[in-house]
């Protein structure tokens, strides 16, 4: 298509297909609402008409900001052009969720629901004001009635007796008193009494205890004659025992002296637009599915709970997810379980039925209990239970019997302490708990527990810029040959040195690391800084320089720029590849997928050594280790510690030490012993044939300037 300069490229054709949208829109509108309402337009002209309409609700619908005014001007316009029947209105709700989801399915659920909204509240006020304007008429010939001089007093009668007998609106009249001394044709046929019943009644007996307060203090000030009248949107009660809700008007009418004489109550039949709010606001408050009450419901309920607290009013909540339901999802299809959701609610409707409290879907697989006046901690105990119990039994849905379970997380607390806010949030993180804890359980909020999760969350939050700005430094720990007490390596163990905690040791931020993913950068930090330091050593001390050994945790030894980044980092620092030694745990070693052996397997073949850490503590395996490309063991610390006794060794650690060594060697392994701590450990170790040794009898962990000191001692002897 040719384009106009200045014009974005492809508005002409948004242009054009909104218009289309906007004229289907509208003759799917006209077909909807034909014969419900009479006016003075050929259906092609209602088309037209609505075409106009149309395109003002669509535009608003897809302008940003979001602005539901324009579908409000809408139905006053439509009342306005004499489409007044309250079956246009509600095909025209209907008419208009259904086409604008249809036509704009990515549109947020929220703006078409504030578009159908707007539309009946507009209508409804167009309606209420059209009332109002005949209802002042009205009043104003009553006035006019009195007012006119007696030579035309029957014309103005006989006017008024055509209004008051053929008003569309129910009129009646009674005097000062209130007794009922006339009521119009419509009046009689909206509440069911024949003219000779109603006056029978007087005004307040239409008054009932279910009216607000207002409405009868407004009409006690009316009979004292402190006000000309009053608007209310009243509920009637029919002869046949049905309800009527009404728009009421009650004017006073006073006599020439000025003194009251008549009360005159008009009043509109509005109940299938108050039907039809009901119908709107209970939808827009439960889910659509299982029929509980909807996130926006409880979160209404839960904050006037914290907006008006009470001298000593507690609060509980009881978040439930259930376990492995997008397996149920995945596998058997979204009506599995839809259906299987639906069950479920009636199952956790019915369980806490007799406890006053609220039931609701949060979303998904997600409900919530709340229980707005809590007798305390075990009341929402009990909850969780049976919970549990309700959901033990197999659910049977097309034939698949389902076994479901759910996870809880339990908050409950005085409604003073904190607000809505924070009972969401410890709730959702108590819940996190029960999942992590094994699932199909309960889960109590800890605050403890949770200050040291918020602190361990901040310190993570912390550690990139901790990263950029140098907080973090190695020590290094010799590892000693047993046969002749050289040094023979060195152990990188990094440091964070905080601002506002100190020195924190690996065991306070590792595993924070490997939670967040950081530990790969982090790792490869380390590995850059114990390179450059090894060669520093190995320019020093050439050939009796030390190896350097440096932990890879689990998620770095998957990483699969690992050998990438060991090439350039020893190409950067000049340090031969034989003189790093890279250390895996047990646990992240055994059962590797095949990218994660070929890894090793490439480090291995550059001359990188490979060794195991922690050997002992996980699985164990030495027929899969000797697939691995390995050079070393190095024996945990807790079967080293039964050595620690000169000529008193520990039989049982003494037995696995031995055998591990004498494995390790079948293999082609050196071992090194961690945790060695007394001298009776290391001689015990080299008689057992353990090559190398680790711990604090040797040397405690310390920076480069200490191992310094080893080795030109080393030398001097």
């Amino acid at each position: 298509m040719t384009e106009r300069p200045g014009d974005p490229a492809g508005a002409g054709d948004h242009d054009a297909d909104h218009a289309i949208a906007a004229r289907r829109l509208a003759q799917g509108w006209a077909a909807a609402i034909n014969g419900t309402s009479y006016v003075s337009m050929s259906q092609d002209e209602v088309v037209e008409y609505l075409v106009g309409l149309a395109t003002r609700i669509l535009t608003a619908l897809a302008a940003e900001p979001f602005n539901a005014r324009a579908a409000w001007e809408v139905g006053v316009d439509l009342v306005d052009s004499h489409f007044t029947s309250s079956a246009t209105l509600e095909r025209s709700i209907t008419l208009l969720g259904e086409e604008i989801t249809q036509a704009l399915p990515d549109l947020a659920a929220g703006r078409v629901s504030a578009v159908q909204g707007a539309l009946a509240g507009g209508y409804g006020y167009a309606l209420r004001q059209r009332t109002l304007h005949e209802q002042e008429a009205i009043r104003e010939a009553v006035l006019d009635a009195r007012e006119q001089a007696e030579a035309a007093l029957r014309a103005s009668e006989a006017r008024f007796r055509a209004l008051f007998t053929e008003a569309a609106i129910g009129i009646g009249l009674a005097d000062v008193d209130g007794r009922m001394l006339d009521a119009n044709l419509a009046l009689q046929q909206m509440l069911g009494y024949s003219l000779e019943e109603f006056r029978g009644f007087s005004l307040q007996e239409f008054l009932h205890a279910g009216d607000p307060e207002s409405t009868h203090e407004a009409y006690r000030q009316l009979t004292r004659g402190d006000r000309e009248y009053f608007r209310a949107e009243k509920q009637f009660f029919r002869s046949d025992g049905d309800s009527v809700w009404t728009n009421l008007t009650v004017s006073l009418v006073r006599g020439p002296d000025g003194e009251p004489q008549y009360q005159l109550a008009m009043m509109e039949d509005v109940t299938d637009r108050h039907q039809l709010q009901d119908r709107l606001r209970y939808q827009a408050l439960h889910d659509p599915l299982t029929g509980l009450a909807n996130r926006a419901l409880f979160l209404d309920r839960l904050a006037r709970v914290f907006n008006r607290p009470e001298r000593d009013r507690r609060v509980g909540l009881c978040f439930i997810d259930l376990d492995g339901f997008k397996v149920i999802n995945d596998s058997l299809g979204h009506h599995v379980g839809d259906e299987l959701l639906v069950a479920v609610a009636k199952r956790l409707a019915a369980s806490v039925a007799l406890n006053d409290c609220l039931v609701a879907r949060l979303g998904g697989d997600e409900f919530v209990l709340l229980a707005e006046r809590s007798s305390g901690t075990d009341q929402l105990i009990e909850l969780g239970n049976q919970v549990l119990d309700v959901l033990a039994d197999p659910i049977r849905i097309g034939g698949h019997q389902l076994s479901v379970s759910a996870s809880i997380g339990i908050v409950e607390r005085p409604v003073v302490a904190g607000g809505s806010g924070d009972l969401i949030r410890d709730a959702d993180v108590t819940l996190y708990w029960a999942k992590s804890e094994g699932k199909s359980r309960w889960a109590l909020f800890d605050p403890e527990r949770n200050a040291r999760e918020v602190a361990r969350f901040r310190l993570s939050a912390t550690m990139p810029a901790a990263l950029e700005r140098e907080e973090f430094y190695v020590d290094y720990q010799p590892l000693v040959a047993l046969a002749d007490g050289r040094v023979i390596a060195v152990e990188a163990l990094v440091r964070w040195q905080h601002p506002e905690h100190g020195l924190l040791a690996p065991d306070r931020f590792i595993g924070l690391a490997e939670e967040t993913g950081l530990i790969v950068q982090l790792g490869r930090w380390v590995l850059e800084h114990t390179c450059r330091q090894a060669r520093q050593w190995s320019d020093e001390f050439g050939d009796d320089a030390p190896f350097v050994s440096v932990n890879l945790a689990a998620r770095q030894s998957r990483d699969p720029s690992l050998v990438s980044d060991v090439e350039s980092i020893l190409r950067e620092t000049g340090l031969r590849a034989g003189q790093l030694q890279l250390e895996l745990t047990e646990s992240a070693v055994m059962g590797t997928a095949e990218d994660q052996t070929s890894a090793l397997r490439k480090l291995y073949d550059m001359g990188v050594r490979i060794a195991i850490d922690d050997f002992g503590t996980g699985y164990s395996n030495l027929a899969y280790l000797r697939r691995l490309p390995v050079h070393e063991l190095k024996i945990a610390g807790s079967f080293v510690e039964g050595l620690r006794v000169a000529g008193r060794p520990d039989p049982v650690d003494e037995q696995i030490v031995g055998a591990l060594v004498t494995l390790a060697h079948a293999l082609g392994l050196t071992v090194t012993a961690e945790g060695v701590e007394t001298a009776a450990q290391a001689e015990r170790l080299r008689d057992i044939g353990c090559e190398a040794g680790q711990g604090w009898y040797f040397a405690r962990p310390g920076p480069p300037a200490a191992i310094n000191r080893l080795l030109t001692a080393q030398r001097r002897h």
